[in-house]
């Protein structure tokens, strides 16, 4: 088989250039320029052959491949930082278990070679909200796992501190964020932090679009961010992918019914299962605030629906 791929036939997709650009200034210039060769030496170096990329890429360049010896993979690509990294260790301390395997990875490079799930459908694609809630529940439970020693995972804190730069961005009030549920997040996550639970590895980003149909498995997550924390915290990006809308949109029904079923099949704590999701959905609206300027209105909303059930 031809493991040689050519760079000229890397397409890097318009919406990806203007992302990368936008994140990493003139370090994700360089980065897209040098794509292709890294393309090519990675399909040379791990014996695949390089299809055109996946469509709807944002954040790093994802396309099918095909290994030597003829199965399916996916090679991920991005500007190397922390994430990816973190990414990698993650994949690497799973070994498989609830989630995708990683075939082989290089940090400096920001490169990883995945397993590639099929038939590969996204949980989003489930119409009864309460067994994808289900579903997740289940995911959660097999990916929590001990924390290997000496870690370097995020954690918890770390992320918390983001929201520390709210205030002072708006000359010590919240600006278009709502008073109350910041000073609500800002003090959830001093209680929570306070009081937390027994660290375990999480998947830091679990929603309908990264829990994905498999062969070998019901279904596996994809994309963790690796974060070291309690539990409860993994309950918040749930509750915002997909934002609800259509047949999700009722958040009196939802939201509750969403924290009954982590409640019950997780044996967690519902009220703090609540408090987890709430200080992580305005942290999670600020990012997007930060990055985009946009986008965080709906996750607000969540977040003051979700200030009921405390």
């Amino acid at each position: 088989m031809n493991t040689q791929q050519n760079p000229a036939t890397v397409r890097v997709p318009a919406h990806l250039a203007r992302t990368v650009r936008q994140l990493y200034g003139q370090a994700g210039e360089v980065w897209l320029e040098a794509l292709p060769d890294l393309v090519a030496r990675l399909a040379k170096r791990w014996g695949i052959v390089v299809e055109p990329p996946f469509a709807g890429l944002s954040y790093n360049y994802v396309a099918p491949a095909v290994t030597a010896s003829g199965e399916p993979a996916v090679l991920k690509a991005g500007v190397p930082n922390p994430e990816l990294s973190a990414e990698i260790a993650a994949l690497q301390h799973y070994a498989g278990r609830g989630a995708v395997r990683l075939l082989a990875a290089d940090a400096e490079a920001g490169a990883l070679l995945l397993e590639r799930l099929l038939p590969g459908a996204m949980l989003v694609e489930e119409p009864d909200d309460d067994e994808a809630t289900a579903i997740a529940a289940q995911v959660m439970a097999e990916l929590w796992q001990p924390l290997p020693a000496g870690h370097r995972f995020p954690t918890i804190v770390d992320w918390a501190r983001g929201l520390e730069r709210l205030r002072p961005t708006f000359g010590g009030g919240t600006g278009p964020f709502p008073e109350r549920i910041v000073a609500l997040a800002e003090g959830l996550f001093v209680e929570l932090l306070a009081s937390e639970q027994e660290p375990v590895l999480l998947h830091g980003d679990l929603h309908h679009y990264n829990i994905l149909r498999a062969t070998r498995a019901p279904w596996l997550a994809i994309d963790p961010k690796g974060l070291a924390g309690e539990r409860g915290f993994e309950v918040y990006a749930w509750l915002k992918n997909p934002l609800p809308a259509g047949p999700r949109g009722d958040l009196r029904r939802l939201l509750p019914r969403r924290l009954e079923i982590f409640a019950e099949r997780l044996g967690l704590e519902r009220r703090r299962l609540a408090a987890w999701g709430l200080a992580g959905l305005v942290l999670s609206g600020w990012w997007s605030y930060e990055e985009r300027g946009s986008g965080w209105e709906p996750v607000l909303a969540l977040a003051e629906a979700l200030a009921a059930h405390l």
